[in-house]
């Protein structure tokens, strides 16, 4: 990230108070619909915009702009906003939660399969089962 867009990103102040944005970080998807229906449509836009712009925070950005406009998305931030809007509305690629971590899956059978070593003294061995 460029110099001058990392400082313009630090110096941009949130657009909810720092509790409420912790409320939103710590909540299920449920909790965050709840959350962002306390919040000014407004707000909200400026809220998906700027959750959307840090990497930590992407995923509850992409989740608070799929509750809002096109038009005030595309009005406060420009082409990037449009953007959100689209990303927004878009199937995920894969499962996410709300804090971008991706669900476990756990193997059906099994992971690998022993072969028995040849035995020089005996070569009838009965087979190893795993």
């Amino acid at each position: 990230m460029p110099f001058e867009q990392h400082a313009l990103l630090e110096n941009e102040s949130c657009p909810v108070p720092d509790q409420m944005l912790g409320e939103i970080y710590r909540s299920s998807a449920h909790g965050l619909e709840e959350l962002i229906a306390t919040v000014s449509p407004t707000a909200r836009v400026l809220l998906a915009l700027f959750c959307y712009r840090r990497s930590h925070l992407e995923s509850i950005g992409l989740a608070i702009a799929a509750t809002c406009e096109k038009d005030e998305l595309t009005f406060f931030g420009g082409n990037a906003g449009a953007m959100l809007f689209e990303r927004s509305r878009e199937a995920p690629k894969s499962p996410v939660d709300t804090h971008g971590r991706r669900k476990i899956t756990l193997p059906s059978g099994p992971i690998r399969l022993l072969i028995p070593i040849a035995d020089e003294e005996n070569s009838e061995a009965a087979p190893v089962v795993a």
